[in-house]
């Protein structure tokens, strides 16, 4: 999935984003509600993970107008006020769900996955296609029982082309959800992963080419 993590307090923010991309997400941050406002204008993001209490926009204004204006992406709101009444406060400005500090990072992990599964069309826990099994809360895959070992970035492109269900993915979209804000859009970063995801995967060969289209697993 691509996030957002809007938290002024730059350590945690980081801690945060480094857990997620551990466990195969590309994660952008920031630290001020303008900037969260200024990322999610330009960047199509699955979740944003929103402290409450953000400088220059305060978390409750980024919450209202992000809520009413992307029908699809999905916001944790993050806060050191933990009384019922800040949550309900919470989710009445428009917050998919509600989580106090301090938190667990596993329990952070389980919610965001859980958003993440309804910022999208429903799919199975475990993605299966050409024999193929990716199940993402295991970040395992096998290939007609054999295990195949990915690099997390190899991970996160394959369940977005297992997701896609046949159909094919632009490079572009690949780049879009797989990779942060840092990358290079002119490098040949998804061409070499899709390389490397072919050859893991071995033959008869699933991952296929349609030129001037994508990539689909066929």
């Amino acid at each position: 999935m691509r996030i957002l993590v809007a938290e002024d307090e730059p350590l945690l923010a980081d801690a945060v984003a480094q857990g997620l991309r551990h466990d195969a997400h590309a994660v952008d941050v920031v630290y001020d509600g303008g900037a969260a406002l200024e990322r999610a204008g330009v960047n199509d993001y699955d979740v944003l993970i929103l402290d409450r209490d953000l400088p220059v926009v305060h978390g409750d204004e980024v919450c209202r107008r992000l809520a009413g204006r992307d029908a699809t992406m999905r916001i944790l709101m993050l806060t050191a006020a933990a009384e019922i009444d800040d949550r309900v406060e919470g989710l009445a400005l428009g917050a998919d769900d509600y989580l106090p500090k301090p938190f667990a990072f596993r329990e952070l992990s389980a919610r965001v996955a859980a958003l993440g599964r309804r910022s999208r069309p429903a799919v199975p826990p475990v993605l299966r296609r050409a024999g193929i099994s990716l199940d993402p809360h295991r970040r395992e895959v096998f290939r007609d029982g054999r295990y195949v070992p990915l690099s997390r970035k190899e991970f996160a492109v394959l369940a977005e082309l297992l997701r896609a269900d046949g159909t094919a993915v632009s490079a572009e979209q690949l780049l879009e959800k797989a990779w942060d804000e840092n990358a290079d859009p002119f490098t040949h970063a998804v061409r070499m992963t899709i390389l490397k995801l072919r050859r893991k995967l071995g033959n008869p060969p699933v991952l296929l080419t349609e030129p001037g289209v994508g990539y689909r697993i066929g």
